[in-house]
């Protein structure tokens, strides 16, 4: 399979939670935790439970950046 997004980070799911419509799935990436909103349906189609290997895809568009000054970018 190829894909376009070159930002990939490898994880673990630790945790999901699934709602009426969607699921918030966290992952352990590294030192960690990132938080996915995704539709359930997606949640269960791909068996996401925790202790699962996944990799999570970034868009750089939708990646906001922090300074340790609180700048926010």
């Amino acid at each position: 399979m190829q894909l376009s997004a070159r930002n990939r980070l490898p994880g673990t799911v630790v945790e999901v939670v699934k709602g009426e419509a969607a699921a918030k799935v966290t992952l352990q990436v590294g030192d960690n935790h990132m938080v996915a909103l995704i539709t359930r349906e997606s949640a269960d189609e791909l068996g996401l439970e925790p202790g699962k290997s996944v990799t999570a895809l970034v868009k750089a568009t939708d990646v906001m950046v922090l300074t340790e000054e609180g700048g926010v970018a």
